[in-house]
């Protein structure tokens, strides 16, 4: 059978990882250990709270672990709460216009725990849930954000049905409707970013993952060219209609997962401003400028990082991490944009809000060639009272892309400030004892998921 549904479903039945399965899978590695870090730290998060209540307090059967709690839950719903927890901070890990890994990583736990997987298998998992997503939004020039479209929630949830698929051994017929069912399970508007509700986005988009699975198990039927057809899901969620639906698929051909990353946030707010906090950053401390000083700041970036910055005079912790204007003041005033500056109270500071209307910006029509979600660059522009301008230049890549990683140690160091983070939150926190890190960085050799999470 041809047409682009029935590639994806025969890929996800029948993966070719090639002989680059082992770098592959290294690179699966750290979307896990991003993740579960990033889910340690935001597990005490209002909204995992909030989703947490809405549940139940008395899950009706115990099939996964929720790592921070003492509680099992049905696999789909722990992929829920855990997705939640992994994005509740914004500090997960980015890739194609989105977030891969917390959408894919908590549907692998949950369903990996209840099928008692392998760590090798957890990871292998990860790269066809990578790979659908890719190919999928590969298709589209234009940035899904311009229409709306939160890709965290879109293709998520896409990503996690392959990659639980996957896990159940389905056959291409099951993965298909899996798959399609998924279609319309997808959603997720940037119009709710600075909210509780997107790390909702990704928290569903785990979630559905395993239902859509469990639904074609059922028997449950669905259309067999979702994807191409021209009422189908690539055409519904185009900016404009200029989407590729025809195109022979690539999966199997080449992995993008070894060309496109996954690039770790070394700030937890929008990525959109990465490039911007870089550049403050690096004028401010080499010039040691004080807020007092400061005349004007200028950035030039893309028109969706615009669209996702929407908060321009943000008055709490959630609104600044899709402000611009808080990006620069807190690196301005803390040298520092992180977790203990997004409080509401930091944010409202006299000498951190007056920087606010001080940021301007200038919007561009470039593209970066692998992902059209950015300019090719963006710049910071600093002008003093006293007179005096400072340029950035042009900024490619922020540290922490993947063409501009940061190193193991740095990876380390990131993993256990986040789990040091939860567990600051909730002395009691489960799952995170001595050994959770060298678990995670030598998961391809554990024998089953379940052994990962020790309480």
């Amino acid at each position: 059978m041809t047409g682009l549904t029935n590639a994806l479903a025969a890929f996800v039945a029948h993966p070719n990882f090639g002989e680059d399965e082992q770098a592959a899978c290294a690179v699966a590695k750290t979307g896990f250990m991003d993740t579960i870090a990033t889910m340690m730290a935001g597990h005490h998060e209002p909204v995992v709270n909030i989703v947490r209540e809405f549940l139940g307090a008395n899950p009706s059967s115990g099939e996964a672990p929720v790592p921070f709690t003492h509680t099992m839950h049905p696999a789909a719903q722990a992929a829920f709460i855990n997705g939640v927890a992994a994005h509740a901070l914004d500090y997960d890990d980015v890739a194609l216009s989105g977030h891969p890994s917390t959408a894919i990583v908590p549907a692998i736990l949950a369903q990996g725990y209840l099928l008692n997987v392998t760590g090798a298998d957890a990871l292998r998992a990860y790269v066809v849930g990578y790979e659908v997503w890719a190919e999928l939004v590969s298709r589209e020039a234009d940035p899904y954000h311009l229409k709306g479209w939160h890709p965290t929630g879109v293709f998520g949830a896409i990503a996690a049905t392959a990659a639980v698929a996957y896990l159940h051994h389905l056959s291409a017929e099951q993965a298909r409707q899996a798959l399609a069912i998924a279609a319309s399970l997808a959603s997720g508007l940037v119009a709710n970013f600075g909210t509780m509700t997107k790390p909702f986005h990704a928290g569903r988009a785990a979630s559905h993952g395993i239902e859509a699975v469990r639904l074609s198990m059922l028997g449950m039927t669905a259309a067999t060219d979702v994807f191409e057809h021209p009422a189908g899901f690539l055409n519904a969620v185009s900016f404009a209609g200029h989407v590729d639906r025809e195109r022979p698929a690539l999966l199997g051909q080449t992995l993008r997962i070894l060309d496109s990353g996954i690039s770790i946030k070394r700030y937890p707010v929008c990525y959109s401003c990465h490039r911007t906090i870089d550049g403050v950053l690096e004028i401010a401390e080499r010039e040691n400028l004080q807020s007092d000083q400061i005349k004007g700041v200028h950035l030039t970036i893309g028109p969706a990082q615009a669209s996702m910055l929407r908060n321009h005079h943000p008055v709490t912790g959630l609104e600044a991490k899709f402000s611009a204007q808080f990006a620069v003041a807190s690196a301005i005033v803390a040298r520092e944009v992180g977790l203990s500056q997004l409080t509401d109270g930091f944010v409202t500071r006299s000498d951190v809000s007056s920087l606010y209307s001080k940021v301007t910006i200038e919007v561009v029509n470039t593209a970066c060639p692998l992902d059209s979600a950015f300019a090719l660059t963006d710049r910071v522009l600093i002008h003093t009272i006293d007179g005096r301008s400072f340029d950035s230049g042009e900024i490619r890549f922020p540290l922490g892309n993947a063409k501009n990683p940061i190193d193991s140690a740095g990876l380390k160091k990131k993993f256990l400030d986040c789990v040091a983070t939860g567990r600051a939150a909730n002395p009691e926190m489960a799952g995170a004892d001595s050994g959770l890190y060298e678990r995670v960085s030598t998961l391809e050799t554990l024998p089953s998921i379940r052994t990962l999470f020790k309480t």
